[in-house]
């Protein structure tokens, strides 16, 4: 997304400096995420946009509660759509409009006095100057006057903030456009698309998820046989749906989201080619009281488990690895009724299973 203003011209060269302090460049390229607190699955997590002490930031804080991930890191969901993926960056409430005022016009004061900010770099700064202080705008983006002192407590300035589990820097440091005000209780100006929504707030959350590291039973457990059946289930009793929560709330903006994940399925890779699964797609379904695949009990080793495996050859003096996937179906409700799907997500854990030789007697 392009950088609005005249600032969008000169992001190359010794302008760098001069857009930090402007506080555009800075936020596409240096931004980081502030550090969460009281983190932890099942509590709160707080995160908020970052940046040295010279830049502008957004510094509204997103918290996190329910089931997610411990120091505001990645959750262990992974979405079954390899073309999905939680918004990069975002924008959010940054600043009153006196706190603004005195941020951004000592930034610009220092870019100001920064040496060799002559020619198109100043003039840059002059027209960030005006554009804040005189009402000089452009096309879409109308000018303050007096950084909207006069405004202060009706509003606030948006920037950019990073989103710090964003691998790409050149996604993450994408939201450029120059800090721009919202009215309390207004929607943000449309042109701002990556404004924060409560279906971002749902994405951040299924980006945070946590889902259980649920160990599948399994009947003979960790020990079998060559060529007899391995029953394998999950009681509902042992996962049931998982819910995380994304909110934001400051003076005039209040939004909030929660994403919810509920088990549809169970796969089961027996980490060789050597191996039957039952069903014979491997993907077991759930079933109408809400678990997978039936216990063994005493009576049923020669039946067909209706989920579970064979293996065909011994393991010999190492192990297979069983690799059981949850698949989650994933949906989310948020501020004002808003809700929809987000993309299933899949979790796996591994089993080592040893696979033994039948001894026969020979008499």
């Amino acid at each position: 997304m392009p950088v609005r203003g005249p600032l969008s011209r000169f992001i190359t060269g010794t302008a760098v400096v001069l857009v930090a302090a402007a506080g555009t460049t800075f936020i596409a390229t240096t931004t980081a995420s502030a550090e969460p607190v009281n983190t932890g699955k099942g509590s709160r997590t707080a995160q908020e946009g970052g940046g040295n002490r010279d830049g502008i930031y957004a510094a509204a804080r997103i918290q996190y509660s329910g089931a997610v991930a411990p120091n505001g890191g990645k959750g262990n969901v992974t979405s079954s759509d390899v073309n999905w993926d939680p918004p990069p960056c975002w924008y959010a409430p940054y600043l009153g409009a006196k706190d603004f005022k005195k941020e951004m016009s000592a930034n610009l004061e220092k870019a100001a006095n920064t040496p060799g900010m002559t020619g198109t770099p100043g003039a840059a700064i002059s027209q960030t100057q005006r554009h804040y202080e005189d009402e000089y705008g452009w096309t879409d983006t109308p000018g303050y006057k007096d950084y909207n002192v006069a405004k202060d407590g009706e509003g606030m300035f948006w920037a950019g903030v990073e989103n710090p589990n964003e691998p790409d820097l050149l996604k993450r440091s994408s939201c450029t456009d120059l800090p721009f005000w919202v009215e309390n209780d207004d929607a943000p100006p449309p042109q701002h698309e990556e404004a924060i929504t409560p279906e971002i707030l749902a994405a951040l959350a299924y980006q945070h998820m946590q889902l259980p590291d649920t160990k599948v039973s399994l009947a003979p457990e960790q020990t079998t046989k060559v060529n007899l059946p391995t029953w394998a289930w999950l009681d509902k009793a042992v996962f049931d749906e998982v819910r995380a929560t994304a909110a934001i709330n400051v003076p005039g903006f209040a939004l909030t989201a929660t994403t919810t994940a509920k088990p549809v399925s169970l796969r089961l890779e027996p980490g060789t080619p050597d191996a039957e699964t039952y069903p014979a797609s491997g993907e077991c379904a759930i079933g109408s009281d809400g678990s997978i695949g039936e216990p063994y009990a005493k009576g049923k080793a020669d039946q067909t488990p209706p989920c579970g495996l064979k293996y065909l050859r011994s393991s010999g003096d190492g192990t297979f690895d069983l690799q059981a996937t949850i698949t989650w179906e994933i949906a989310w409700t948020g501020s004002g009724g808003a809700g929809g799907d987000l993309p299933d997500g899949t979790f796996g854990t591994t089993q080592a299973i040893t696979v033994q030789e039948i001894q026969a007697v020979n008499r």
